[in-house]
């Protein structure tokens, strides 16, 4: 059933239908190429010392804690498969206002998360490269994601396809030369289960803590709800499944990883955390290694991370243009490529002066992003109750009303052990949406139908 905007009260002039050409694989791999198999490796040394060494246990919790958020976003995008996610399902189960703030706060996440990969991999070129400031780097790789994703979500999708592939066969013989080298002595000597639970280091406040960094690794399987208007055939699930089938596939890439690199690490000092990976893969099985590595973030894994996210922040700037929540010139669908051209060129712009102003300041930079993840999940499980528990009085009682406020727990817990610039940058950003929301309801531009 296509979705088209139904103008009352003024119109989004210029906007359109995006076009249906989307299967199942490709919402999988989409999902995939956003969070990206090598993702564990930027946040490697942070968790490692955080957890204790218990960093699988951590990257399990943090799998587990995600699985009740995208049980929750296949439920909704079952009943409202919308290209605003998260601000979609809040407008249609809370209201006008809280779909809004909702929106408004997952921007700070979709917004933000592009800044973090063009700075992530800035700072692998310029240490392969030495000599090229950074901002060099971050105005290449802004331009030519953008180039790509203008000529439609078809030719996203195969360049997905292939950067999935190949980081896939790199992590698969990385991890191969990483279980050579415990069977050579070094770390643990073995595939132990230390990295697992080990009594003697387990700290439960310091496990919840790490678990909050890891979640930054699973965002991305969320972003496959903003694709729902881009479909192919009529079966609301296939968003959904591929939606469950990502953070499965991605839970089982991340603990492959943990498991031998946790194994590994108790036999190396790491001097730089940000870069623990390229230490540890120079030390246990040689510098050419960390080179490869190294390479293949900056340009396998860069271009892939940041492909769907452009994708997906240009999507939800879309939907709220089209419900004039935003100008309603983010509403406007390329003629020929159908893709949110005017939305994907205005948040280009925007990912690209966070991440020049913060190109020094990446572990505050990924802060800032969980805290808009977060905030969009509490919006997504509120939902569920909302549209189905109290509206619809639905008899399911695990989808509908354990999961969602088993969902919401885990969300507050992982607040919980949000760093304070993080959160002092959240509020403000919600301060000034409460103020924009206002002025947006007093001038009456909350009411668009968007008929499903």
């Amino acid at each position: 059933m296509s979705i088209e905007t139904v103008v009352t009260g003024g119109g989004a002039t210029g906007a359109g239908k995006l076009k249906r050409s989307l299967g199942y694989w490709d919402l999988v791999l989409y999902g995939l190429a956003y969070i990206a198999p090598f993702a564990p490796f930027s946040t490697l040394g942070f968790v490692w010392s955080e957890s204790n060494g218990l960093i699988v246990l951590a990257y399990v919790l943090g799998a587990v804690c995600m699985y009740f958020t995208a049980q929750s976003y296949a439920t909704m995008t079952e009943t409202i498969p919308t290209a605003g996610s998260v601000y979609g399902f809040a407008r249609h189960s809370l209201g006008a206002f809280p779909g809004f703030i909702a929106g408004w706060m997952i921007l700070l996440d979709y917004l933000l998360i592009p800044a973090f990969v063009y700075v992530l991999i800035a700072v692998a070129l310029e240490t392969l490269l030495p000599g090229i400031d950074r901002a060099v780097w971050i105005l290449l790789m802004v331009a030519v994601t953008t180039a790509v994703n203008w000529f439609g979500i078809t030719v996203t999708s195969r360049a997905n396809f292939i950067a999935v592939g190949l980081q896939v066969i790199i992590l698969v013989g990385f991890l191969t030369l990483g279980v050579i080298a415990l069977q050579a002595g070094k770390g643990n000597g073995a595939l132990t289960f230390k990295p697992v639970f080990d009594a003697a280091t387990f700290d439960a406040g310091k496990i919840f803590s790490a678990t909050s960094i890891c979640i930054m690794s699973f965002l991305g399987f969320d972003a496959v709800s903003t694709l729902a208007e881009e479909v192919a055939g009529g079966d609301r699930r296939v968003v959904g499944r591929a939606i469950i089938a990502t953070l499965v596939l991605s839970a089982i890439f991340f603990v492959a990883v943990t498991w031998v690199l946790g194994n590994l690490l108790p036999g190396i000092v790491i001097k730089d955390q940000a870069a623990a990976v390229y230490e540890l893969a120079a030390w246990a099985t040689g510098p050419w290694t960390a080179v490869v590595l190294a390479w293949a973030y900056a340009g396998i894994v860069g271009l892939s991370n940041a492909l769907p996210m452009q994708v997906g922040v240009a999507r939800v700037v879309f939907a709220m243009g089209r419900d004039r929540q935003l100008p309603r010139v983010l509403a406007r669908v390329h003629p020929r490529y159908h893709t949110p051209y005017m939305g994907m060129l205005v948040t280009a712009v925007l990912s690209l002066a966070v991440a020049l102003y913060m190109k020094n300041r990446l572990d505050d930079l990924a802060s800032i992003v969980n805290f808009g993840a977060l905030s969009g999940f509490l919006f997504l499980h509120v939902s569920v109750l909302a549209y189905f528990g109290i509206r619809r009085g639905s008899v399911a009682w695990i989808r509908h009303r354990l999961v969602p406020v088993c969902g919401i727990g885990v969300v507050l817990a992982v607040f919980s052990g949000m760093s304070a610039l993080a959160v002092k940058v959240g509020v403000s950003w919600l301060a000034v949406g409460l103020a924009y929301g206002t002025v947006l309801k007093a001038m009456r531009r909350e009411e668009l139908r968007v008929p499903l």
